[in-house]
This record gives C-alpha cells, sequence and structure tokens, in this order.
C-alpha cells in the first residue's frame, strides 16, 4: 500500500507480519553470538570493564580518619601487644598480689615514757570513777566533797599529789599546760592512740573547774580554792597528819572559799579558754567553757578581787602560795584571745603596762622559769606565736616585739657556757638553784625550747642570737632532749624518775594510795602509818609518776618518807607529758599552725598615729 508523500517520494506501509519480521532482526542485532563465544584481548576487555584497580592499593588501610601503611599498622599492632605482655601483665599480676602493711615506726623512749606519764592522771581522780578508768587499785572516793558548804558540790577533779587535797590552783595550771600540747600536737597523740585518753584527762579537770564557780552566771564574787586541808606538824585528823586510802577517807575536808584571787580566777580562765580550743569538735561544751571562762576571767580582773588567793590562808600558803598575779593576767588574756578572737583581750596583752607591772622585759632569771605559779615564759611564748606567723603589726607590734626579744632571752638561758644557772655534773639544769623537787621545772623549760624550736621550723626560721652567738633550733631540741633524757635514766644513778619506766626506777614514792594494800581492809588515820614506814616497796604501781628528783650532786633518796624526793605531782606530770609530746618522733614532727588561730579573726595593721608638728 501506497501513500501520497508531500515532500516527494513514497511512504511504504508495511503490514503486522513485517514489523514482527523487523523487530526479531532488531533482536538479533543486539546480541552477537560470535563475539560472545570469542575470548576478549587485554584492551577490549578494558573498553568493557574501565581501568583495572592498582595493585598497590592493597598497601594501604583506610581507618576512618586516618590512612596508613598495611606494614605500618601491623607493626604498631604487635608491639602494642607485645607490650602489655610484656610490661601490662605483671603489673597486673603484682597489683593483685596482697601487699603487707608497712610496719609501724617502732615507738621511741619519749613515746613509750608519755603512755605511762599520761596513766599517772588515772590514778590522781577522785570522784566517780569511770569504768575504763585502767588504775586497778582505785575507787570511787571523795563523793560528800563540798556538799554541805558549797553550791553544787566540789566531786571529781584531782588529788594534787601523795595527800588527797585537791588544790585548784595547780590542778588548773596542769589542765592549761596539757590543753596547749593537744592544740599543738594533735597529730601526735592521734598517731600514739593517746587523743582520747589525754582528752578525757583534760575533760575531768575542766569539767571540774566548771564545779569551783557558778559558771552559768557573768559575775561571781567568789571562787572555791581547795578541797581538804592540812597544817604543819598537826596532830589532829587532817590530809597529813592521816595515811588513808582516798576511798577510806573519814575525816573532815573543809572547803577553802577565796572572795579576792586575781590569780586563781585568771588561771581557771585561762584553763577552759584553752580547753575550749581542745573540744572545738563539740560545740556546746566548748561554748560552755567560754563562758566559764569569760565569768572567771572578769572575777579575776574586776579591781575589788585584785589579791592573791594564798595570801595569809594558812591551809594554802605553806604548799602552794602565789607570788603574783600579773603573769596570770598576761597568760589568761592570751588563751582568752585564742579561744574567744576578741580584740579587746589583745590590747589588752600587749597594752605596755602590763609587761612593765609583770617585770618581763626586766631579764630576770628567776622569771623565765615556767611553772605553776611563774607564767610569764609560757604567755610570752604564746604572744611570739602571734607575732612570727601572723605578724598583726601596728599597734600591736612593740609590744608583741618585747615578748619576742623576752622570749629569745628565756632560750638563751638555756645555755649552759652562759652559766645563768648552775648544772648538776650530771647534766641537769638547777632552775630552782638546787632546791628540792627540780625536775618538774626542768622538764616545764625542756618544753618550751622544744616548742619554741618548732615555732622557729613552722616559720622558715634556722635559729636565733643570744648577742653575737647564733644557735641553731637543733641547739634547742638537744637542751631539751639532755635534760628529758636525764629523767629517763641517761644521770649518774642509772635510774628513771618515772614509776614503771626503765629497768630501775623509784618503788617508794610518796602517796597513800599506792603504798597501802588493796586487800579490802580499811586503815585508819593512824593505822595507815605502818605502810608508810615500811620499807617495803609500795604494793601498787603508781605508773607514770615522776618522782619529784634528786638533789643538786644528782644524788636520790628512795624513801617515801622523805617527799622532797620520792611525791610526785599534778603539775609536775603535767609538764613531763609536755616534754614528751614535742619530743617524740614516733608520730611525726613539727605542730598545727593553725587550730590554735582558728577564732582570730583577719588583723589588718592600723595606720600609725602621725609624727609630732616640727617645731624649729
Amino acid at each position: 500500500m501506497y501513500s501520497a508523500n508531500h515532500w516527494g517520494g513514497a511512504f511504504e506501509i508495511n503490514g503486522e507480519a513485517g514489523h514482527e519480521a523487523e523487530d526479531d532482526h532488531s533482536r538479533n542485532m543486539d546480541l552477537d553470538r560470535g563475539a560472545l563465544s570469542r575470548q576478549l584481548d587485554e584492551t577490549q576487555a578494558s573498553w568493557l570493564l574501565g581501568p583495572p584497580e592498582s595493585k598497590k592499593k592493597d598497601k594501604y588501610i583506610d581507618l576512618g580518619c586516618v590512612v596508613c601503611k598495611r606494614k605500618l599498622f601491623w607493626w604498631v599492632f604487635w608491639c602494642i601487644i607485645i607490650a602489655f605482655i610484656v610490661i601490662g601483665i605483671p603489673i597486673i599480676i603484682a597489683k593483685s598480689i596482697p601487699k603487707k602493711k608497712p610496719a609501724p615506726i617502732p615507738p621511741d623512749a619519749y613515746a613509750n615514757a608519755l603512755h605511762k606519764a599520761l596513766m599517772f592522771f588515772n590514778a590522781q581522780r577522785s570522784g566517780k570513777l569511770p569504768k575504763n578508768n585502767g588504775v586497778s587499785w582505785r575507787g570511787n572516793s571523795g563523793m560528800s566533797d563540798g556538799l554541805n558548804s558549797t553550791d553544787f558540790g566540789l566531786v571529781g577533779g584531782y588529788y594534787d599529789a601523795g595527800d588527797n587535797i585537791k588544790f585548784h590552783f595547780p590542778m588548773a595550771f596542769s589542765m592549761t599546760l596539757l590543753s596547749w600540747t593537744v592544740i599543738e600536737y594533735s597529730e601526735k597523740y592521734k598517731a600514739l592512740g593517746e587523743y582520747d585518753h589525754v582528752r578525757d584527762i583534760i575533760r575531768w579537770g575542766t569539767d571540774y573547774l566548771l564545779l569551783t564557780f557558778n559558771s552559768s552566771a557573768t559575775t561571781i564574787n567568789k571562787m572555791y580554792a581547795q578541797v581538804g586541808i592540812a597544817k604543819i606538824n598537826s596532830t589532829t585528823p587532817d590530809d597529813h597528819y592521816c595515811w588513808m586510802r582516798p576511798e577510806d577517807m573519814d575525816y573532815p575536808r573543809p572547803v577553802q572559799t577565796v572572795s579576792a584571787a586575781a590569780d586563781l580566777g585568771a588561771e581557771v580562765a585561762a584553763a577552759l579558754a584553752a580547753a575550749s580550743i581542745v573540744f572545738r569538735d563539740d560545740p556546746s561544751y566548748s561554748k560552755k567553757l567560754v563562758r566559764g571562762a569569760s565569768t572567771a576571767y572578769k572575777f579575776a580582773r574586776d579591781t575589788g578581787h585584785r589579791q592573791k588567793y594564798s595570801k595569809g590562808n594558812p591551809y594554802i600558803e605553806p604548799y602552794y602560795n602565789s607570788t603574783g598575779f600579773w603573769d596570770e593576767f598576761m597568760w589568761s588574756a592570751a588563751w582568752m584571745y585564742y579561744a574567744t578572737g576578741n580584740t579587746s583581750l589583745i590590747q589588752f596583752a600587749t597594752d605596755p603596762r602590763l609587761p612593765q607591772n609583770a617585770h618581763a622585759f626586766m631579764a630576770i632569771p628567776d622569771l623565765s622559769v615556767f611553772s605553776w605559779d611563774n607564767k610569764l615564759p609560757g604567755a610570752e611564748l604564746l604572744l611570739t606565736r602571734l607575732r612570727i606567723m601572723l605578724n598583726p603589726g601596728y599597734p600591736y607590734e612593740e609590744s608583741l616585739l618585747g615578748y619576742y626579744n623576752a622570749t629569745q632571752l628565756t632560750m638563751c638561758m638555756s645555755v649552759r657556757k652562759f652559766n645563768t644557772f648552775n648544772w648538776t655534773q650530771g647534766g641537769l639544769i638547777q632552775l630552782n638553784h638546787g632546791r628540792p623537787q627540780p625536775l618538774q621545772y626542768a622538764m616545764n623549760f625542756a618544753f618550751l625550747a622544744s616548742l619554741y624550736a618548732d615555732y622557729l621550723d613552722a616559720v622558715n626560721v634556722p635559729g636565733f642570737y643570744c648577742g653575737p652567738n647564733y644557735f641553731s633550733a637543733a641547739n634547742l631540741r638537744s637542751f631539751a632532749k639532755s635534760q628529758v633524757d636525764y629523767v629517763l635514766g641517761d644521770n649518774p644513778k642509772k635510774m628513771s624518775y618515772i614509776v614503771g619506766y626503765g629497768k630501775k626506777y623509784p618503788t617508794h614514792v610518796h602517796h597513800r594510795g599506792a603504798s597501802i594494800p588493796h586487800d579490802g581492809n580499811k586503815y585508819s588515820c593512824t593505822g595507815g602509818f605502818k605502810w608508810r614506814d615500811s620499807s617495803n616497796p609500795n604494793p601498787n604501781l603508781l605508773i607514770g609518776a615522776m618522782a619529784p628528783g634528786p638533789d643538786q650532786f644528782d644524788g636520790f633518796q628512795d624513801s617515801r618518807k622523805n617527799y622532797s624526793y620520792t611525791e610526785p605531782t599534778l603539775a609536775g606530770n603535767a609538764g613531763l607529758v609536755a616534754a614528751l609530746i614535742s619530743l617524740t618522733g614516733t608520730a611525726g614532727t613539727g605542730i598545727d599552725k593553725n587550730t590554735i588561730f582558728s577564732a582570730v579573726p583577719p588583723l589588718y595593721p592600723g595606720t600609725p598615729p602621725p609624727p609630732a608638728p616640727w617645731k624649729p
């Protein structure tokens, strides 16, 4: 069939059969069967498959963010595995093996003696004893003390020495001194396992001191100074005439009340204030102590009560006579300031009139001897601490510099070549000029010297000058150790003066409770004389008691009748504990610089007054 073609020529239109034949032919044209059966060469294959991948690509590994050589990857991998095997596995094994705890440092002589010295206070307790008191031959005693003559009763506290009297003045000093050691060396006490023990000792004392006046009041007009009395050469039952265990006392024990006692009030204030720092972790008790300290301090400073507590009292003056109260004012003001941060207290402590009245800057050797009666060297060292560690500057600097210089001079007196004091041939300094009971003074001085050496170390000062002569902190420690070592046995007698320490020590100490058997029998006032006069050793061991010491020739009589050689005291043992804790190296070295200052506010030096106008 033909159709017209308007552009010239003709179109031939096939039928359906023609179309199918043409489609089959097109499909046959698409597949060249011969070509499929023939092997393609490399060039032809490249036309179909594109360029071949490089064989070098296998040499690299794609790690995502890094591409590295396969050889390097495997080299690093195997190095890590080998390192793990060589180093890691032995470390894992070593850490998995249970380790032995390092053996504790063996306690030195000072630590061993300290444990015993503290036990003396347990043996001196009066009142209802705790179950853990640790002294089997002691029991409840003095349970009616002061009940008929005081506002609150005076049950508790400590017996002073080998008798059964409670002297509050040296008792308060002993508690102040023990608190000072805890404030400075709390970490040592903890490491030695004696921290709770020494705090119990202090609290037993401060609980009692709070009973010696109306501590809940803000103003008082009297204090109780003593429980029990003793007359010289008495022939009637009292605490000296009778030789009885404190548990068996049946004679009168009157209380001494004083209405003017600047020294006693100030010392009680110092004891309570220092203890309030020790018990800062018990806020309610610490505040109670501060309140009581404030009341006692106010009583002491009242002009109407400025008199020595012992003046004219025949039951106090022969035993613990006070020679003044200005040193207690300085001592208590320092402790009250550290306890409260009240700036009026440091203003008083640095008022130039106070050291003038206390003769602090007069370089009097006897006033450099620290004791229950003379607090001046301790107060000066406390205030020196403030200067060298906080340096408050004006307006306190003038007096603080004076205390610092006085402290330096006190330390110079420990140097033997200056001959400020005599020494025994055995090496004991004679701070009380050869009179009886020298050891308590030597221990107090040893403590101050050792503590001052620690102060110098704390502020990185290597030493001090005595005129043109230079001495290091090590010189101070050497002096302190020489005195304590004398007590521990390095003396001509080759004996320890601490009961229960060493192989040889006093066995006849002048002490009622230790000398009378704990056998269930009650021995009367005079029935105990046979034990007093016996030549046998004491049946009860008064562990830790320091005998008052030898004479000026290093001689010693272990006699119960001779109390000058063998009667231990509360204040003497407090000084011994202080010296021992400062020197022991078993529990580390150094002081706690900051605890004592925790209540002290920031001190910014004031502006000094302008100079006087110039006059031609």
